[in-house]
């Protein structure tokens, strides 16, 4: 009788919505609270400063002059125009090289395989710095693929060292093992037995990836593209020492607004500018997680 006059009691302090609300709001409060301390607040404070304008007698007047100076200036345009290009080349590259080895990581075994897994992780140890200076040394002029064609003869190839492609390369390079990993996630919702079944009634590898694996990746796809597209849109210092000074992408030319031009209301402009672009993605992001948690 005792035991069952205790059981409502426990089942009502179990069933309470009070308390357990009380610590998801003190487990999520403190990251919320630097989110919006470090991220949402700047954003919202640049956009601001751009907008409402401080004037010369102190008084803020709402202006969008900076923005129209940014969309009708050429060498803005430019350099808008080679970071979405840089992007785009970079985001296709990454697809294209990532998957051939997520698929070989996914479906292959033994040590060859792990060595392929951890070439292909191993850029993400490598500072951005260290790697920038070793590719100069590497694709530069009279670096390394320099000296080698020398060697056995042949003439030079033009270096993409302080071109667009510079960055490219290095971008790629950096980029290329979260790509693999995300991917390689990915495929874990592939199972083994219906590929063993499309194999059985006689599907080529070909129609066995084009009708049962590309289909259940379709979200990790757009997962991976999101992320590498805000990580290269952002980049500053790889383009910054491979690429060339003009035009230059949005990172170094945001620096050099402000720093040496000494003009901080167009560098905030341009990272609001910036900000507007990763937003697009961040939204395709968010409603494929979205997607994705509807789908389960």
């Amino acid at each position: 009788m005792a035991l069952d006059a205790a059981q409502p009691a426990v089942t009502r302090r179990a069933q309470s919505p009070g308390r357990g609300s009380l610590y998801g709001l003190l487990l999520v409060g403190m990251p919320v609270f630097l989110v919006g301390w470090l991220i949402i607040f700047p954003i919202f404070s640049a956009i601001t400063t751009t907008i409402f304008v401080r004037q010369p007698d102190g008084t803020t007047e709402f202006s969008l002059a900076s923005y129209q100076f940014f969309f009708t200036d050429g060498y803005s345009l430019a350099n808008l125009w080679l970071t979405l290009w840089t992007t785009f080349i970079c985001g296709l590259l990454l697809l294209v090289i990532g998957l051939p080895i997520a698929l070989y990581l996914r479906f292959s075994g033994g040590r060859l395989a792990a060595y392929v897994q951890g070439l292909a992780i191993f850029p993400m140890f490598v500072p951005s710095i260290i790697l920038s200076y070793a590719l100069i040394r590497t694709i530069g002029p009279n670096g390394t693929v320099d000296i080698l064609l020398n060697a056995v003869g042949l003439p030079k190839l033009p270096s993409p060292y302080l071109t667009p492609w510079g960055p490219v390369i290095g971008l790629v390079w950096d980029n290329l093992p979260l790509t693999v990993l995300m991917l390689t996630a990915g495929l874990t919702s592939v199972s083994n037995s219906s590929i063993e079944a499309a194999r059985d009634v006689g599907a080529t590898p070909f129609r066995v990836f084009v009708s049962i694996i590309l289909p259940r990746m379709g979200n990790s796809l757009l997962v991976t593209a999101s992320f590498a597209v805000l990580g290269i849109f952002s980049a500053f210092t790889l383009p910054y020492v491979l690429g060339p000074a003009s035009p230059e992408m949005m990172g170094p030319f945001m620096q050099r607004t402000f720093a040496d031009m000494n003009d901080p209301l167009s560098a905030l402009t341009q990272a609001v500018i910036t900000f507007g672009f990763c937003l697009l993605f961040g939204i395709f992001y968010v409603w494929s997680i979205a997607r994705n948690r509807e789908g389960r």
